[in-house]
């Protein structure tokens, strides 16, 4: 009886500093947030993910923040870019399929829908500014502006809203909903930071303390291989030794840093890539691959003069930079077939100088200039998705998997640590709103909006390691997946699913489907469940579409 006065002023004490803290927490200084999306760039290509193009602006973030090593995309640029910017799952937003794929089917409409929110937008209802920088993506209506960056929540735009862009002379570049031209000496890349870095100047000038939110959305490393002829000096006799070789050294990179586990091996080298002693156009390969590397130079060059814009800003310890890419590294073949594709959505068939477009992956065209239409190819793609299997477009960890760079002085104290929960696109939403103290809108503009799907990664910012027992899903062009746990389901659109346990085969090798038919069929049905739920289905009509 004698402790219960000590017991009670103990609690009240307790509670008061409960109380104290969460105050503390509520009038803490909100984030500005900087989202910054690389397109089609593989998992390893970074120097703090593996790779061996330097990346030294990027790897600072990473060593002086967390690395997602089990993040996820869709699989595909704008549906990615759609489950990024909404935290839906793609066909929740219209874009199931790609822009320009209109069918009568809410999952596939060709851009996104009334009944999502963008981060810009409910970030604006919490007071955020929204600037965005880059590739939008989000619709096929290029000269209707319904649907693009101003009427979804951005305060200020400067890029395009079609897919990949000639990085010298982009098609439908605007400034705001105005078209503009490209001016002399113009790389879109470096173009993309110098407009970022105005918008963020513009906004300390005019709005004093008021948090902002950047997007930029870089075209690099997307095909077409473009790049200054001094660029690609810099990776003269980088790739020399070959794919096999620099696949078998990544692998061995990845492994010092702790992206993967030792007790790990490195895919078989696809089967229809030739060994790098038998290829027969060595020095047309390599022109490729360092041509690829000269535009990811340019886009961390791009991150660093962010940075150093955000230091002298005085903004740098309080502003959340978060780097992703948008799909695993692409090996799509460009041929002849693609010639009025690529001229109608890349800016027509000439040049500035007034040179026809060289389109196609032809040895006897060497890459870079304006003039060529080019991409890397499948035995490049190999190695930059080292050390998974397939590319872009497949929901295999080569067409999905993400290198996630997570960068916060003011609140991540573990500089240079790894992060091997499981996290996804839909995730970003969550997180953001709730590091920004804001609301995810269940009404908006009289539309109502589908509820979010995704989970915050806060508490792993935080260093909670327990991993969100939930399932995962995606689907694209009938590639097939969900994750439970160390399982994984997956169809690459042959219509037979595999089975794979993630934690003994990160590479996906190992079938487990003919020796657990029992767990195949229940997770299929989970599966199908969620398609019909997330509108995957019905999907009649769907066809296959390069972008």
């Amino acid at each position: 009886m004698k402790l219960r006065p000590l017991v009670f002023i103990f609690s009240l004490f307790f509670f008061s500093c409960q109380e104290v803290k969460k105050e503390f927490a509520e009038s803490a200084e909100r984030p500005n947030i900087v989202l910054i999306l690389a397109d089609d760039m593989g998992y390893s290509d970074l120097g703090c993910f593996g790779g061996e193009i330097p990346t030294p602006n990027i790897d600072s973030l990473a060593y002086g923040g967390l690395r997602f090593v089990q993040f996820y995309n869709t699989a595909r640029c704008c549906p990615s870019r759609a489950s990024l910017l909404t935290g839906l799952h793609p066909h929740q937003t219209g874009l199931g399929g790609m822009t320009g794929h209109i069918t009568k089917y809410p999952g596939y409409q060709g851009e996104i829908s009334n009944n999502c929110v963008t981060l810009a937008e409910a970030l604006k209802l919490a007071g955020y500014k929204n600037y965005m920088t880059g590739k939008w993506h989000l619709t096929g209506r290029l000269k209707d502006s319904t649907n693009w960056p101003l009427q979804r929540g951005f305060d200020n735009f400067f890029g395009s809203i079609n897919g990949g862009a000639n990085f010298f002379h982009p098609n439908g570049l605007l400034m705001g909903n105005e078209l503009i031209e490209a001016g002399e000496n113009f790389y879109y890349t470096d173009e993309i930071a110098a407009q970022t870095n105005k918008f963020l100047t513009q906004h300390r000038n005019n709005n004093g303390n008021v948090p902002f939110f950047m997007y930029t959305a870089f075209t690099a490393p997307h095909f077409p291989l473009h790049a200054p002829d001094s660029s690609i000096a810099k990776f003269k006799g980088k790739f020399d030794e070959g794919w096999d070789v620099l696949r078998e050294n990544r692998f061995e990179r990845m492994n010092r840093l702790g992206i993967t586990r030792t007790n790990h091996r490195l895919s078989q080298r696809d089967p229809e890539v030739p060994s790098w002693n038998d290829e027969t156009n060595k020095e047309w390969e390599l022109r490729r691959m360092e041509v690829y590397a000269a535009q990811i130079y340019h886009m961390d060059r791009a991150v660093g003069k962010i940075v150093a814009n955000l230091k002298a800003m005085g903004v740098y310890e309080n502003t959340l930079i978060m780097l992703l890419s948008d799909n695993g590294g692409c090996a799509e073949n460009i041929t002849m077939k693609w010639y009025n594709f690529v001229t109608d959505r890349f800016g027509g068939s000439y040049t500035r100088q007034g040179d026809s477009l060289l389109v196609s992956n032809d040895p006897k065209v060497m890459p870079g200039p304006e003039r060529t239409f080019q991409s890397v190819g499948k035995s490049w793609a190999n190695l930059q998705n080292t050390p998974f299997r397939k590319y872009k477009h497949y929901t295999l960890e080569g067409g999905m998997a993400t290198p996630l760079i997570v960068h916060w002085p003011t609140r991540i104290k573990r500089s240079g640590k790894i992060v091997r929960q499981p996290f996804y696109l839909i995730d970003m939403m969550p997180t953001l709103l709730e590091v920004a103290r804001a609301e995810y809108p269940h009404e908006y503009k009289g539309n109502n909006i589908i509820p979010a799907k995704g989970v915050s990664m806060v508490k792993a910012l935080e260093g909670d390691k327990t991993s969100i027992a939930r399932k995962m899903y995606w689907e694209h062009a009938n590639n097939k997946a969900i994750r439970e746990g160390n399982l994984k389901l997956v169809m690459t659109g042959s219509g037979v699913w595999e089975l794979y346990d993630l934690n003994e085969d990160p590479v996906e090798e190992n079938d487990l489907a003919h020796r657990f038919p029992e767990i195949v069929d229940k997770m299929e049905k989970e599966w199908n469940d969620w398609a019909w739920r997330a509108r995957v289905y019905p999907k009649k009509g769907m066809e296959e579409h390069n972008d």
